[in-house]
């Protein structure tokens, strides 16, 4: 899994508890889940359709720094499903874990539409090779980006910048 993204933990982002409230950590996950699906489906309009359960591990508190990891656990034709764990930055104790969320790419109506992570073939992005609808981890190919530098839209340098 690989981080992308961090967030300070500020005083309006806490409960009653002094800790940090679940619902704004939920709009984050949700809301980087969100850029990220988008990012890998090359396509700027996209829902989120289901979240699995939530598992909170530990609590945040003011001044935490957390960081949001992500990584594509299934393709369909027209969704990514995703899995998303925060961490703490300093001590890289799990915070929260979301096992399962589906995004799905829509037209202008809001319509599901078919996205273009895959070639159908061999496509090797963000450390995995999809065959056949099966996805498997494998080592980034740096070649890709570059032969296909042309292709890339603004949304897929944005993701690059992160790695």
């Amino acid at each position: 899994m690989k981080y992308y993204t961090r967030r300070f933990v500020r005083p309006n982002d806490l409960n009653i508890s002094n800790r940090l409230f679940g619902g704004q950590l939920l709009s984050w996950i949700d809301e980087e889940a969100a850029i990220y699906a988008s990012c890998q489906m090359k396509h700027d309009k996209v829902v989120t359709k289901y979240m699995s359960e939530i598992d909170f591990k530990i609590s945040a508190q003011t001044g935490d720094i957390l960081e949001f990891g992500l990584e594509v656990v299934s393709v369909g034709n027209t969704s990514l499903t995703t899995r998303c764990e925060v961490r703490h930055k300093i001590s890289r104790r799990v915070v929260i874990t979301v096992d399962r969320i589906v995004f799905v790419a829509v037209d202008e109506k809001g319509k599901p539409t078919q996205h273009s992570y895959t070639d159908l073939g061999r496509v090797e992005s963000e450390g995995v090779r999809i065959r056949r609808g099966q996805v498997s981890f494998v080592r980034l190919n740096i070649r890709f980006f570059f032969s296909k530098w042309a292709f890339l839209t603004e949304c897929d340098l944005w993701c690059l910048k992160q790695q």
